[in-house]
């Protein structure tokens, strides 16, 4: 194999993101197109939310061994042949609509297999890109990764819905396989830099088994990057149960124009976070930015709570979302510095493990508390209606405010204790760079 030395920029990333983002923009609205298809048969809300968990749970799941196996292999051909996977995902789906074979069930295994894939390819992009761009654009990519899935979440329920009414699920499904042709070439046209492993590293590599294990024993070894990971895991159980409840909470008082209106707003602040990001590159004090973010999106979250003002709302969910994107990326950058990048696959894949299983949970214990335990303290007729009804109401949806209002205040106090554990607050001080200032990467062919 000929080796040869990397010119630092970010033109190889750039290429690489274009295609990812055009590969998540077909994914998204063949989601879409699918979820609506589903209900559409079947009218069950039960059957389209088991879309999402067909989507969501094989990724949680594999993620710890994919992360390991995506420490052995090339991430470019990772994310290659990840690619190729979900095109013949996407044209056995097509098959089954041409010769009118799909069934409900179809969809939820072809949902599962797109899970599947993405537990290789998302932490083979993200430990590939720490090598892609000299390490002071770190944050300016992590800026680029959040801004592609940002505008793919804008953009795909609007195109989605044009297309399914327009060339119909067969036409949206020919779209993704295209999109992931696209993603294809551009992989193609960009040299991945070969990671070599770490003299730890090396010793693990006996057994897949003691790979995942010693991925997990290197988090636990950072006191202060498994207190990032504890941190960001909170912040993601107490997003979700704001995330889950926030349709119902603007329903409440609302129309569902209004409420797309909002949501709108939201992904705007999403996207425009991961703009200045992707320009700035962000603060030199990475954790003063992620204590600062998370303190804002706490008072975001208690103001959405207290009041049904709209404009006040949309100021809020704009500046949570804002602030949700500048903390996800100073997070990631700060891992990608701090990790060797030869386990990062491991440590990346056993991060979004640990944070996507928080949402779940999260789901499951917010409807039943808002249903059977805060709405009826807000009645007309309930227990707090003299007291705390006379500052935020009562009524149809003021339970979900004050539930509101509570997560916020929690994610006030998560945010103070976790800036007294000082491995935490120093983490960016105490932990060297893993990346030296000069690398070098030499490419695979």
């Amino acid at each position: 194999m000929k080796e040869r030395v990397a010119v630092p920029g970010m033109r190889p990333l750039l290429i690489v993101w274009l295609g990812q983002m055009v590969s998540l923009i077909g994914s998204g609205i063949t989601g879409f197109a699918l979820g609506v298809w589903v209900y559409q048969q079947t009218g069950s809300a039960t059957q389209f939310a088991l879309i999402a968990v067909s989507s969501v749970l094989p990724s949680v799941l594999l993620s710890p061994v994919a992360g390991a196996l995506v420490d052995r292999w090339n991430h470019r051909r990772t994310m290659i042949l990840s690619s190729i996977g979900a095109a013949l995902n996407a044209s056995m789906l097509a098959s089954l609509l041409a010769v009118g074979w799909l069934d409900i069930w179809h969809i939820y295994v072809v949902a599962a297999i797109a899970s599947t894939l993405t537990a290789f390819q998302w932490p083979a992009y993200i430990a590939a890109t720490t090598l892609l761009v000299p390490k002071q654009h770190l944050g300016r990519a992590g800026g680029m990764l959040q801004m592609g899935q940002a505008i793919a979440q804008l953009a795909a329920p609007a195109i989605g819905s044009l297309l399914l009414e327009f060339i119909q699920l067969q036409g949206v499904v020919l779209f993704e396989l295209a999109a992931y042709f696209f993603a294809i070439t551009a992989l193609l046209s960009v040299r991945f830099p070969i990671t070599k492993p770490s003299p730890s590293g090396k010793t693990e590599k006996s057994s897949l088994l003691r790979e995942v294990a010693y991925g997990w024993s290197y988090l636990t070894s950072q006191s202060g990057l498994l207190g990032l990971l504890i941190f960001f895991a909170a912040s993601n159980f107490l997003s979700g149960i704001v995330g889950i409840l926030f349709g119902p909470l603007v329903l409440s008082f609302s129309s569902s124009v209004v409420l797309g209106v909002l949501l709108s707003i939201a992904g705007a602040g999403t996207l425009i976070g991961s703009v200045v990001m992707s320009i700035w590159g962000g603060p030199q004090r990475r954790m003063h930015a992620v204590f600062t973010a998370m303190l804002l999106c706490g008072v975001c979250i208690l103001v959405t709570g207290s009041g049904t003002y709209i404009p006040m709302l949309g100021a809020a969910i704009f500046l949570f979302f804002f602030c949700s994107s500048v903390l996800n990326i100073c997070t990631q950058v700060i891992f990608q510095k701090k990790v060797e990048p030869s386990v990062q696959g491991r440590i990346f894949a056993l991060r979004g493990t640990i944070t996507s299983a928080s949402l779940p949970f999260a789901y499951l214990i917010a409807g039943p508390l808002a249903d059977f335990v805060f709405e009826p303290l807000m009645l007309p007729d309930g227990p707090l209606a003299e007291t705390l009804g006379q500052f935020i109401g009562v009524g149809r949806g003021r339970g979900i405010g004050l539930m509101f209002m509570i997560v916020g205040a929690l994610t006030i106090m998560v945010t103070a204790i976790a800036y007294q554990y000082p491995r935490l607050r120093l983490v960016e001080d105490e932990l060297p760079d893993a990346i030296p200032d000069d690398l070098a990467p030499s490419l695979s062919e």
